[in-house]
Formats: structure tokens, sequence, C-alpha cells
């Protein structure tokens, strides 16, 4: 007879029980769920809603299940649905009619609610150390490479000349917003549910701050029938891991380009390469083109969930027994991609002068030549008109800028002087622009510094 059964006059059909059974995927909650249990069984006791006496021994039976599991000792039975009443089944095996006692003042729908906030809490602190480990590689990489120049593009075409430091520290920011997404999802799953019942709180007189406090919780939810049906949460949690892995995938991306034999920029690690069943030569950035299929995977977690609630009224409903499955998967593709790509940038030979050599065609030195007319008096429309001119006639007699004599120069213009091949040399392009934001080594150095910082907070 199932927990639940009394008004019921038969059991449920066996397919059935395997269709409603959550204790495949919910079984990794048995921590939460026990941890949780012992501190309402203690809030029980302290309230004299049962006897101390019975508290006590519930306490106690409940971490030596929790041992037990962590042991193997315990198999967990599919008729029992979920780890709730696989747990309190257990329990009442063990004590008897005192551990009928637990499940006092509470319901499945507070207490699913209470498990899933606190492994989504504890999931989210794993995966901030992670994007903090990237975080640290990243800025590793361009403290190396504050002066290492390469292309910078708008729409894949060659635009202006960075450093790969500029380069990998805007990724730097997106991980770093991602940890303040994370943070910010963090302060709305810290709240408390237990104690809101079914949907209408209890009749019993629970401390529930008492548990609040026992569980680490910032707070207690403050209307039960939001309590047990607020799932925002998951999606607020499950939107940020969508960014994470976008970013990851951008990143993925040019790495798969930059590693290709056009660009040979980088070259990755063995150890994070694949080879050709069939082509002896291939050396493939298999890693991150996982990474990069994989988001689509946690998107559509994301999409999936916000379909599961858009039409559930208040309170509960079973449908919400499907937050589980793909916020766990999330979680745990998370967890894989964040070390593997950490892992696999820090170990990448990065090769500078094919990066430079780069840097030098596209006449990436265009944007700075008609800057330098400007700075001599020009208004800048008419600057990016001689330029343009400039640079057709370089692609006319197959030249970049820099090739050109002076003589060349000012049949184009009079106005141009010696002094413009200072100004169009890539490292003047880069080292000039010393704005807040830009890539010069003078704002980047500075930048790394503030970023260590950052990190040792």
């Amino acid at each position: 007879m199932k927990l639940w059964g009394g008004r019921f006059t038969k059991s449920t059909d066996s397919f059935t029980d395997h269709f409603h059974s959550s204790i495949s995927f919910d079984r990794r909650m048995y921590k939460q769920d026990i941890t949780g249990s012992i501190a309402h069984a203690a809030m029980l006791g302290k309230q004299g809603i049962i006897p101390e006496e019975d508290s006590e021994l519930i306490q106690k039976t409940l971490r030596e299940i929790l041992s037990d599991i962590e042991n193997g000792k315990v198999e967990f039975d599919e008729k029992a649905e979920d780890i709730h009443m696989n747990v309190e089944t257990i329990l009442i095996e063990r004590i008897g009619d005192v551990g009928k006692r637990l499940h006092t003042g509470r319901s499945r729908n507070d207490q699913v609610a209470l498990d899933i906030r606190m492994y989504t809490k504890e999931e989210i602190k794993a995966i901030d150390s992670l994007i903090k480990n990237l975080l640290a590689a990243l800025n590793k990489i361009a403290s190396e490479n504050t002066q290492t120049i390469l292309p910078g593009y708008t729409h894949l075409q060659n635009a202006q000349p960075v450093t790969l430091a500029h380069h990998v520290l805007a990724y730097f920011e997106m991980f770093r917003r991602d940890r303040a997404r994370l943070e910010d999802a963090y302060k709305r799953t810290n709240v408390m549910p237990l104690g809101s019942g079914a949907l209408a709180a209890t009749t019993y007189d629970l401390d529930r701050i008492f548990v609040c406090e026992q569980l680490g919780f910032d707070s207690i939810t403050l209307n039960s029938m939001d309590g047990v049906s607020d799932r925002d949460f998951v999606i607020e949690t499950l939107s940020a891991l969508s960014l994470i892995m976008m970013h990851l995938s951008r990143f993925c991306e040019e790495i798969i380009i930059w590693s290709s034999s056009r660009y040979r920029f980088i070259e990755l690690d063995d150890a994070y390469s694949t080879g050709s069943s069939i082509m002896p030569q291939k050396k493939n950035p298999d890693m991150a083109e996982l990474i990069r299929g994989k988001t689509g995977r946690v998107y559509g977690h994301l999409m999936g969930m916000l379909t599961v609630m858009k039409g559930l009224p208040l309170a509960y409903n079973k449908d919400m027994q499907e937050d589980k499955e793909g916020l766990f998967d999330a979680f745990d593709t998370i967890k894989m991609c964040l070390p593997v790509f950490t892992n696999m940038i820090s170990t990448a030979r990065i090769n500078k002068d094919k990066m430079y050599s780069a840097a030098k065609e596209g006449f990436m030195n265009a944007t700075d030549a008609a800057d330098w007319l400007v700075k001599n008096g020009m208004p800048f429309r008419d600057a990016h008109a001689v330029i343009g001119r400039l640079v057709l006639y370089c692609i006319e007699n197959n030249k970049s800028l820099d090739e050109l004599t002076i003589d060349e120069y000012k049949a184009i213009d009079p106005l141009f002087t010696e002094d413009i091949y200072n100004a169009i040399s890539l490292e003047q392009c880069v080292n000039a622009r010393k704005v807040d934001g830009g890539p010069s080594v003078e704002y980047i150095s500075k930048l790394i510094k503030s970023n260590e910082e950052y990190l040792k907070d």
C-alpha cells in the first residue's frame, strides 16, 4: 500500500507506476531531502508538535539513512514514486510508527520545492567556482599577450588591429556577467518554501524561521500558493546557464576558425583534439565543436521549462515534475563543458607571427589613416573619402597602405606627410587607442590588474 493509498480501492497499473515515478532522476536530491527532513523534524520537536524523543529518533535515523545511501547500502523502490516517499518509507521500516510523524505539517508539494531550491543553490555555487577558474585562465592568457597583435573583425571581415589580450578580455567580461547573473538567480532561489503545505499552509504552529535558519536560507516564501508553485528560479537559472553556453559557444566558434589550416592562429593541444578514422593528417577541434553543439541542448531545457509553466493554474500541478530532468542535465552539461573549455584554451599554442601577418592584411589601418587626416585639419567625412580612394588605388596596384610611397600618398591628397607611416603602423594603431575600454597596452595592463583584484574577492 502506498503511503497515500487510503482513499483508493486498488493499486495503480504497473506501467502507470513507471510513468508516474520520478525516483530515477530525483534520487540525486537525497541529501537535500534528508537534510530538509532533519530540520523539519527538529522544528516539530522544538514546537511540541511531536514528542521531543520522537523528533530526536527521527533525526538520528535520517542521518543513518543518509550515511547508508552514500555508502551504497540503500536500494530505491520505483513503487515509492520519488525520493521523498522512498526516504520516508525507509524511515518507517526502521522505526515504525514514530517515522510516520515526520510528515506532520508538510506536503510533498512544499517538500519538493525545498529540495529543488537546495539542490539548485549548491549547483550554482559549483558552477560559479568553475567560471571563476575560467576567468583566471583568460586573465592569464591576456597578461601574456598584451602586445600580441591580431585582426579584429566585424562581419567576419578584417576591421581594425587589436591585441589577443583585448580579444580574450572581451570574453572575460561576458563570463563576469554570467557570474553576476548566477548570483542574482541564487538570491531568488535562496528563499525557503517549507511550511507552505500543499497550497494553503497548515494549522500546526510551525516555526518556519527556525527551519529557514537551520537550512541556510535568507528568507521564507510569503505566500503558500506561490511557495509550492513557483519555478521562476528554475527558469531564471536555466536562462543564466543558457547564456554561459552561448558565450562558450561563441568562443568555441572562434577557436575552431583560428585553429583551421586557413588561419593557424592557434594550435590546440593533442589532449583536446581528435583525429580522423580515414584521413591521417587531420587534427580536429572536436571538444570545441561538442561544446558548441551542447549549447542547443541547454537552450532546449530552458524552452521546455518555459513551455511547461506557461499554462499552469495555481497552485501545484504534476506537470511541474518536469522541472528536474532538464535542470539536472543543464547543470551536468555546464559542469562538463567549463573545465574542458578552460583546459583547452589554457593549453593551446598561440602562433603570434600568423596573427601579426594577418593583421597586416585587409587595410586594417585605414581608419587610423583617416584619423591622421582629421588631426591635421580635414573634416572626417572628407578624410573618409580620401582614404577610400587610397584603398582603391592600393587594390588596383596590389599594395598595402604602408607600402605606398609618400608621392603616391600626395597624389591622392597633398596634406599627407612622412608622419603618416608612424600613424598607420600596427603598434601605433593599437596603442594610440588609450581610451578606457580600448586595446592599448597601457589600458589593458591596468585592466588585467583590476581583474586580478576582482578574482581575489
